[in-house]
């Protein structure tokens, strides 16, 4: 045995038992009577099968090992009683030992380890079985739709009543990140069978052509690079729900097809004359206000007539109330295992920050916050400070306060130019941090960037 190995035996957290050829011990080393709670009067003579009865059942193993015919035998994670509830963890491993006709288990001890992992496992367990109660599962809308507001209360009722109706098309508006697409898969899940598909298509994320081939695929030869068949969206969501987020992006072209086929339920593909028929339903969002965007020519009237069948206005979080609360409570519970923290809720001045902030965000303004002040916090409450929430409200979004148009008029594009260019610069150019500054998913934000011809 070399001197490394034999040092490496003698470490407390090591210990070893010699046998014979008939699993007889021969010698046990203090380390190891250490690590199973013997003493030296109640240290076995016995078989090291009666110490182990893993070994059991591989007898012509460890004898082959012992003959030195064979390397090594290896048990990890061996849990084992070393005294009155004490347990440790044990990686046991065979080996030839130098001596003839003996045998060597060297024991480690990774009781540590073993501990280490089972409290990361628990943690992932309870994070599942909360995401699956809460966020993930088919659950009661009352339990995905937080909050006892009059104006909750308005959004659960009407969403237990799309219910019951799958086939009815849906209008979602309200204010960027008020939970349109939560609504939107609450409203699926709860009226479609589990394993009726949700698809989901970003209208401001893509241009035209790339829109059109995504909703209805292709032909192999349709364009240039279309080598393949390609089924569309619209396929994939046959017998479930497609949701078009931010339809008030779609261009006239999209939207004349779009029209075609909620009227007749079928299209075709790109390049093909074939008609496919279609069972699914059309859940729209819009943080536009569709009737003023027909008045000034920019969206179908017929087409808003269509995705009128039911309205669902989501209200912003200003709105809500102590329903603030609510949803920051819930946010917590995830942050806490999600970085397994124990912050018990929020300080009351934290509370009044809560209730006081204008919200221009919405829900998604106050998730990245509950999130930042989770990554920092060091007690276990979250007060004010650790918010960082600014005191100064955008006019935009205080609700009451509005920017007027000047007599002269104003060019709403270069507006949005300028907004974007501004929010940029304060956000050193991440594009993430430009579109939370604005209000705007990252997806809308590119859209907006490449009509603008803004780079970077």
């Amino acid at each position: 045995m070399t001197g490394r190995f034999a040092s490496l035996l003698r470490h407390k957290g090591f210990g070893s038992i010699r046998f014979d050829t008939r699993f007889d011990i021969v010698r046990m080393s203090p380390q190891a009577e250490a690590l199973l709670g013997l003493s030296a009067a109640s240290k076995p003579r016995g078989s090291l099968l009666d110490l182990f009865p893993e070994f059991v059942g591989v007898e012509a193993h460890i004898a082959a090992i012992v003959a030195k015919k064979e390397g090594d035998f290896r048990l990890d994670d061996v849990k084992r009683e070393c005294g009155p509830g004490r347990w440790r963890y044990l990686n046991l491993l065979l080996l030839p030992d130098p001596e003839p006709e003996r045998g060597l288990l060297v024991i480690e001890d990774v009781t540590a380890q073993a501990l280490a992992r089972q409290a990361e496992n628990q943690q992932r367990y309870e994070l599942f079985l909360y995401r699956s109660s809460t966020d993930f599962r088919r659950n009661r809308i009352g339990d995905r739709i937080l909050g006892s507001s009059p104006a909750i209360g308005c959004v659960r009722a009407t969403i237990e009543k799309l219910s019951r109706i799958a086939t009815a098309t849906v209008l979602l508006t309200g204010e960027t990140g008020c939970g349109k697409n939560l609504a939107a898969r609450v409203i699926h899940e709860s009226s479609m069978p589990v394993d009726a598909p949700f698809i989901e298509i970003n209208c401001a994320a893509l241009p035209e052509h790339l829109i059109e081939s995504e909703l209805f695929g292709y032909e192999k030869g349709a364009f240039t690079h279309a080598v393949t068949t390609k089924p569309g969206l619209l396929e994939a969501a046959d017998g479930g729900t497609l949701f078009l987020d931010e339809i008030g992006e779609m261009s006239a072209n999209m939207q004349a097809k779009l029209l075609g086929v909620l009227e007749s339920r079928c299209f075709r593909r790109l390049g093909s004359n074939h008609s496919i028929a279609v069972n699914l339903r059309v859940i729209a969002s819009t943080n536009r206000d569709l009737q003023a965007e027909v008045a000034e020519k920019r969206f179908r009237e017929d087409l808003v007539v269509r995705l009128n069948v039911a309205i669902l206005r989501l209200p912003p979080l200003r709105e809500l109330g102590d329903d603030i609360l609510a949803i920051a409570e819930h946010l917590l519970k995830i942050y806490n295992v999600e970085f397994k923290k124990r912050v018990k809720g929020f300080g009351a001045d934290a509370r009044r920050a809560l209730l006081a902030h204008p919200w221009p965000g919405n829900v998604r303004e106050l998730e990245n916050c509950i999130e930042r002040a989770m990554i920092f916090a060091e007690k276990d409450r979250i007060e004010a400070a650790d918010l960082l929430l600014s005191p100064a409200a955008r006019p935009a979004a205080a609700g009451a306060e509005r920017w007027t148009v000047p007599p002269g008029g104003i060019d709403l594009e270069e507006v949005e130019r300028c907004l974007i260019l501004s929010a940029l610069e304060q956000s050193g150019h991440n594009k993430t941090k430009a579109a939370r500054l604005l209000g705007l998913s990252r997806d809308t934000l590119r859209y907006r960037l490449d009509k603008h011809r803004i780079g970077g």
